[in-house]
């Protein structure tokens, strides 16, 4: 899971508690999902937090949850802000990036910490909800270095429809057109040959072109695959010249340092409604700090790529939206009698606002900006749940005449646990989802092929991060996650997981074919194939079922140290010796054995 690093004193700052010691911190925090993985050199909290609350990859983000949960705060609060000075023009961009959104916060008073914490969030921001920068990209400037030039465009109102194209079915209306003679400075997005224009670089002491950062610089290095099929790569220009080469780096010019004082955030993407969301997270970390948000009037000409050519709209877009929930849903997902006074105040203990409908026991709930992960009712209860405390919940019985009992299928999965653990084995239980690349490529497997894990992928359609992109077809590149992140552990290490493997298979009603497989692997100075036969003999004896190990190839597998695994006749996996390339893609040292199959076919 993605961690963040919050310092407890600016956390006790931040919420105005500085009688909180840092166990007590530590419960309340816990309280909000957010778990404890330990601590930094410098003694952060290093936080393990849900990927669904993005706003809470910043110590003000998490402050500001804090004082929900204390009360301190309630409702829904939105910063308020001043009118825009300044436009983005966006001109011919490039129609792989067409989208832009900006803001800007004046009156900060920027130390080190804060700085840090800002830098943390861009990132965080980046490697979740942006992908890596491949869909949104985050831009932070001294607004006092920029130079605005005259603009080009005459704002005008959005067109009939622009509102609802701006926005998810659920968001609220975007904002009024920016009015052209409140707004006298302007910069231009817009895209230019690689080779064309110089500047200098973040971390650079010279001038170059965008070719030569992506092709020498260590940052432009990282992010080169970005722009790399580009014709013409994005560019943001003020009347000095060009500051900006999204997503790539940032120019010298404009660095934020602690002197900065007011900022100009840009953010440019393949989808305008992601960076709209990241900036109002952003937006909302910086109100904290004690800034004053400005709006940005944001014009694409007539020709601009993407869906808002000719459209005009201020940014941020800080509207709320609303949720519809029954009184008696509320009662009947908690488990706990509520009347109306408790409701609303709940509501308002979780950065909600409540208010009754016309219609009788249905309540509207008002949800703030920054909350992208409120997508469902479903959502608002949880956040309802919460602010009562799971924890005060009285477990009892259902009011059911049912006796329950273990499923046929629990039962052969605790008993095959049991005899793994017997052989010693560590029993796993990772993520059901991962990455195409963790999946196959890591482990020289081609998706589709007809070895065991080569079904065809069930991806995920917009995920939040690039780490967790698809349900897994098979468990043993879970398993060698594991001991990618445990090479600091002593050995052996011998690992095994019972879980979900997935692929497509048009042949069924969902076009999903699941099953429970068994993957287990032997990492140690001398791990062969016959340590990893060995407990599977073990394993099949215990469950009466008759074992063969005809010999096969598998990718991920050494040649003549691999073989299928035949249980009573059937071929229902694969046991084999780790090949050395996926070893070294794992950094591991030590020879790893391993065997995987389904779990089904020990019944």
């Amino acid at each position: 899971m993605p961690t963040v690093d919050i310092d407890p004193d600016e956390l006790r700052e931040l919420t105005g508690h500085g009688d909180k010691s840092d166990d007590e911190l530590r419960d309340d925090l816990f309280s909000l999902g957010l778990e404890y993985e330990g601590e930094t050199d410098e003694g952060h909290f290093e936080l393990e937090f849900a990927p669904d609350r993005l706003d809470r990859l910043s110590v003000e983000g998490i402050a500001r949850s804090l004082r929900y949960d204390y009360g301190d705060d309630r409702g829904v609060y939105v910063p308020s802000t001043n009118d825009a000075e300044w436009t983005i023009e966006v001109e011919d961009t490039p129609p792989e990036r067409p989208y832009v959104t900006g803001a800007i916060v004046r009156g900060l008073d920027l130390d080190q910490s804060s700085l840090d914490s800002l830098i943390q969030l861009q990132e965080k921001l980046h490697a979740t909800m942006g992908r890596k920068r491949a869909k949104g990209a985050i831009g932070v400037h001294d607004l006092t270095m920029l130079k605005g030039g005259a603009a080009n465009v005459t704002a005008s109102p959005p067109q009939d429809g622009a509102v609802d194209d701006l926005a998810r079915p659920d968001a609220d209306p975007t904002g009024e057109g920016a009015d052209a003679d409140s707004v006298t400075k302007t910069i231009t997005y817009t895209g230019i040959d690689p080779d064309s224009e110089e500047f200098v670089p973040l971390e650079g002491d010279r001038a170059m072109t965008p070719a030569e950062v992506t092709e020498t610089h260590h940052i432009g290095v990282e992010y080169a695959d970005l722009v790399a099929e580009m014709d013409r790569v994005p560019a943001i220009y003020d009347s000095i010249g060009l500051f900006s080469f999204p997503p790539v780096i940032n120019g010298k010019r404009t660095e934020v340092d602690t002197g900065s004082r007011d900022l100009f955030i840009e953010m440019t993407g393949t989808d305008q409604w992601t960076i709209d969301h990241m900036l109002s997270i952003v937006c909302y970390a910086l109100d904290a700090r004690g800034g004053t948000v400005e709006e940005v009037a944001v014009e694409y000409t007539d020709g601009a790529p993407g869906e808002y050519a000719g459209q005009s709209f201020l940014r941020p877009d800080l509207g709320t939206k609303t949720k519809t929930v029954a009184h008696d849903r509320i009662e009947t997902i908690l488990g706990v009698d509520l009347d109306k006074r408790e409701i609303g105040d709940l509501a308002d203990r979780a950065g909600l606002d409540a208010s009754e409908t016309d219609t009788d026991g249905v309540y509207e709930f008002e949800i703030p900006p920054y909350r992208v992960d409120v997508l469902h009712p479903i959502d608002v209860i949880d956040d309802l749940g919460r602010a009562y405390g799971f924890n005060t919940l009285e477990p009892r019985y259902p009011d059911v005449s049912t006796v329950g009992g273990r499923h046929d299928r629990s039962k052969l999965e605790r008993a095959t646990r049991d005899v793994l653990v017997g052989l010693g084995f560590e029993d796993l239980l990772n993520f059901y989802m991962i990455s195409e690349e963790a999946n196959y490529e890591r482990l020289q497997v081609t998706p589709g092929s007809d070895v065991v894990g080569g079904g065809d992928p069930v991806t995920i359609q917009e995920p939040y991060s690039e780490d967790y992109t698809m349900l897994r077809s098979w468990a043993l590149p879970s398993i060698m996650l594991v001991l990618e992140n445990n090479t600091h552990r002593s050995y052996p290490q011998d690992l095994a997981e019972i879980g979900l493997a997935v692929e497509v298979d048009e042949s069924t009603n969902t076009n999903v074919a699941e099953h429970r497989t068994v993957a287990a692997a032997v990492a140690r100075h001398d791990a062969s194939y016959e340590d990893a036969k060995t407990r599977l003999q073990a394993i099949a004896a215990n469950f009466d079922t008759e074992l063969a190990t005809p010999p096969i190839d598998h990718p991920t597998f050494i040649d003549g140290r691999t073989a299928a695994v035949e249980l009573d006749g059937e071929a229902v996996g694969v046991v084999g010796e780790v090949d050395p390339a996926v070893l070294v893609e794992h950094d591991l040292e030590v020879p790893v054995a391993a065997f995987e199959f389904r779990l089904d076919a020990l019944e």
